[in-house]
């Protein structure tokens, strides 16, 4: 049965901290060490849980290392699971969709301000961009493949289509229709995560 937004209500409760400012990136079949080497990753110590990684961001940047992102990752199934407290590198085009050669690349991001973005792509090919506030503006070369989907997880299409409160988190959910990987409390509180710093472009 597909989730929906309200399925992942407890992220935005369980963990306030990083629920203002995110981005979550899966990408099939590549280690964290392969990811990094493509993003040009800086190796990192590693980290005991999700707040120990929001807490090492906002120290980088106490450090003023503005320009180089925190990023978290994880081996999730056949899927690495990278998390980036206050970043938005996964779905920034420029790095995203070199990353992604020969591999899919699902990425969802929000901040202080509410602004988000969904991004999914194939091999270097942009299938399907939106914000999830904001649905009905869609691109990419699939921006209808997934509608009805969309729509069973909670997303506002259409004027008909009921409103709801869980647009940033309906994105979790599609990323775990698109992926079958599903982000839990316990993956985020007993993970010890891989972590690197990449420079923001």
């Amino acid at each position: 049965m597909t989730k929906t937004g309200a399925d992942y209500a407890w992220f935005e409760d369980d963990f306030p901290d990083i629920a203002e400012a995110y981005c979550f990136t899966l990408v099939r079949d590549l280690s964290p060490a392969e990811l990094m080497s493509r993003l040009g990753g800086r190796p990192e110590a590693p980290l005991q849980g999700i707040a120990a990684a929001v807490d090492a961001t906002f120290a980088l940047y106490d450090l003023g290392e503005g320009d180089r992102q925190l990023v978290a990752m994880t081996n999730v199934g056949t899927w690495t699971l990278l998390i980036e407290p206050n970043g938005y590198l996964g779905v920034t085009e420029e790095q995203a969709l070199p990353a992604s050669a020969g591999t899919s690349w699902i990425s969802h991001f929000t901040n202080v301000n509410g602004v988000g973005t969904f991004l999914w792509a194939e091999d270097q090919v942009l299938r399907l961009c939106f914000d999830p506030m904001f649905p009905e503006d869609r691109r990419g070369t699939e921006p209808d493949e997934l509608l009805d989907v969309m729509r069973q997880i909670g997303f506002h299409l259409k004027a008909e289509d009921p409103e709801t409160d869980f647009a940033p988190q309906a994105a979790f959910a599609l990323a775990e229709h698109l992926t079958g990987i599903a982000i839990t409390p316990a993956l985020l509180q007993d993970t010890t995560f891989t972590c690197a710093t990449v420079r923001i472009r």
